[in-house]
């Protein structure tokens, strides 16, 4: 049993490896990595600096804008980082060829979340030096608290970009839109610059189902109240944890099929 495990350790590592690889060498990909979330920062914060000159109410909120532009971002950079990188397998035609060698569909998942992480701790990052540096925003401050906010968020984008790139695997690169499409598709309902009781009721309904709404309601509470609200980042690691079995699930079970019948080698449009 050791020897499995070691050999699957061994053989995501190899994944994470030739990721890490691809990445350092190319600079394209690393200024874009940097570049959306830098110039969303930019814009956020020459907003936030107007309605800090011109409400006294909305002074207090300055941070708040800030801080969810960044963590909006870790979200969407957290999905991409998933999906995006198992685009580029299908676009080079090469998911046929790793998997005739011992990997396993769920060590190429972990190996997807791995770069997935890292490369939007090198996006997010650089955008949090620039709101500190221009705007003289510490979003670390937050403290523990912004590390729960950021593991709650990159796990949705994590189990989106699952989801994403099951429905690639079932119905071929025409789906590839679901990529950009299914994370601002509930970007209105995941409160970011807002509470969700300015929803209508409906759709206040299915906001308390995403994990997001709960994130940006904690963090709304420590930026404006000071209050650490713990039941929401534990009701948002809660349906986490659902939401990414369910992921998994949808992304194994589409693996397989497609395994089945043939389409790891000529998935296309």
């Amino acid at each position: 049993m050791t020897g499995i495990h070691g050999g699957s350790l061994r053989r995501m590592g190899a994944m994470i490896e030739r990721y890490v690889y691809l990445l350092k060498g190319s600079w394209p990909r690393i200024i874009e990595l940097a570049y959306w979330p830098t110039m969303q920062i930019i814009l956020w914060g020459f907003l936030s600096e107007y309605l800090v000159r011109h409400s006294s109410y909305l002074a207090q909120a300055s941070g708040v804008l800030l801080a969810a532009a960044l963590l909006w971002d870790v979200m969407f950079r957290g999905q991409l980082g998933v999906s995006v990188v198992f685009f580029e397998e299908l676009y080079s035609r090469n998911l046929g060829h790793l998997f005739a060698s011992p990997l396993r569909a769920h060590e190429l998942a972990g190996a997807l979340f791995i770069i997935s992480l890292l490369r939007t701790l090198i996006g997010s990052g650089m955008a949090a030096l620039f709101a500190y540096w221009f705007y003289h925003f510490p979003i670390w401050q937050m403290g523990f608290v912004l590390v729960a906010l950021f593991m709650n968020l990159i796990v949705m984008g994590w189990a989106i970009g699952l989801v994403v790139a099951g429905l690639v695997l079932r119905y071929g690169l025409g789906a590839e839109n679901l990529a950009w499409a299914a994370i601002f598709a509930i970007a209105p309902l995941s409160g970011i610059y807002y509470p969700i009781s300015v929803l209508p009721h409906p759709l206040q309904v299915v906001a308390q189902a995403l994990p997001a709404s709960y994130a940006f309601e904690a963090m709304r509470g420590l930026l404006f109240h000071h209050v650490v609200m713990v039941r929401p980042l534990w009701e948002a690691a809660a349906l986490n944890a659902l939401y990414l079995a369910l992921g998994i699930a949808v992304f194994l079970r589409t693996f397989r099929d497609a395994r089945v019948h043939g389409r790891l080698l000529n998935l296309g449009e």
